[in-house]
């Protein structure tokens, strides 16, 4: 049983680092759009800063998830994993098909679906954390919106009479400030969604792992308020491994299809999606990056007038973050059957 709990802190970490692969367009799309830094380039500057987020900001996120959400008396190993499954399958569909969708709200939807197939709706801890979660899945993008439009209206105005080129030249340079912000960000709160998961799996597995000796002992977690050094470090190395790998179909998406930005336009939608995720997280709130930086580029897009927006696209990233928490949630509650069928309880 023990090695079964120590496969799915592997499994946690896998997923982390998908997030990192599928959401590294949040953090490097604008800036591959705006052809700052090449998509090589872009990466590894995203890694570098997804992970030295470790350092800057607390685990507040990650005790929202750990413990505000689902009632840990009803967690299992086969209710993480199965979680864990049904949030790494909607992420690699989503993945394939070059849909950002929100890595966040995929493991949250899966962890409360297979916390209902095992115990019902009593399982969830209805309350301010899922309020906040289910309500920011309006506001993040809203926020970064209302954000990104005033930025960028603001710049406008301070540069109106500057030319076009000295502008360019000027906020190319700020991209890579405010791109190493957003990945700052997004690093900050992505990474602690997968630290409270693993922090909720060995607390369950308390019973087993406060017996171990050696270097077992270090998976020792007494509750949900305690985050180990090592779960910090090792999930924020996860995410920025899978930033550097990038998802290049998302990209794609976020840098160019549903808008054409300019590296002011860039550096106003980095500098908004960082600030909306930086509240959130400074608040313990746990939000979609995909929702936010969506929304910011959206807004700024929104500047040059409606049609500047491409709605139709920016239409079917509504109804994949509409169907995330639903669709992770229904293949995490099949997961869940069939380990109970195949592994046991």
């Amino acid at each position: 049983m023990l090695y079964y709990v120590l496969g799915i802190v592997f499994v946690a970490l896998i997923f982390d680092f998908i997030n990192g692969f599928h959401d590294s367009a949040n953090s490097i799309a604008t800036i591959v759009g705006t052809r700052v830094l090449n998509p090589l380039a872009a990466v590894v500057w995203a890694a570098f800063f997804n992970f030295i987020a470790a350092f800057v900001f607390t685990t507040a996120v990650a005790k929202a998830i750990g413990k505000g959400l689902i009632d840990l008396n009803i967690v299992t190993p086969n209710v993480i994993l199965a979680g864990l499954l049904g949030a790494i399958i909607w992420n690699l569909i989503t993945w394939f098909y070059g849909i950002p969708s929100s890595s966040s709200h995929a493991l949250i939807g899966g962890y409360a679906g297979a916390a209902i197939a095992k115990a019902g709706f009593s399982a969830l801890l209805w309350g301010r954390k899922w309020i906040e979660t289910l309500s920011f899945i309006v506001i993040s993008p809203v926020f970064g919106m209302m954000l990104g439009f005033t930025i960028m209206l603001a710049l406008f105005w301070m540069f109106r009479n500057a030319m076009p080129g000295p502008v360019n030249r000027f906020f190319r340079k700020g991209q890579l400030v405010s791109s190493a912000l957003f990945s700052l960000a997004h690093g900050g709160n992505d990474a602690q969604k997968t630290m409270g998961i693993m922090v909720g799996l060995l607390v369950t597995a308390e019973p087993l792992l406060a017996k171990e000796t050696g270097w077992l002992r270090n998976l020792y977690v007494p509750n949900a308020d305690t985050i180990p050094v090592w779960v910090i470090m090792s999930a924020h190395a996860a995410i920025a491994l899978g930033t550097l790998f990038g998802g290049w179909r998302i990209v794609h998406t976020m840098g160019s299809r549903i808008t054409k930005l300019k590296p002011i336009g860039g550096f106003a939608a980095e500098s908004a999606g960082a600030v909306a995720i930086i509240m959130a997280t400074t608040a313990g709130i746990p939000v979609s990056t995909t929702h936010t930086i969506t929304g910011a580029i959206v807004g700024v897009g929104s500047t040059s007038g409606f049609s500047a927006v491409r709605w139709g696209v920016a239409g079917r990233i509504v109804w994949a973050w509409i169907l995330t928490i639903p669709a992770a949630g229904s293949i995490a509650a099949i997961s869940y059957f069939l380990l109970k069928t195949f592994v046991g309880a």
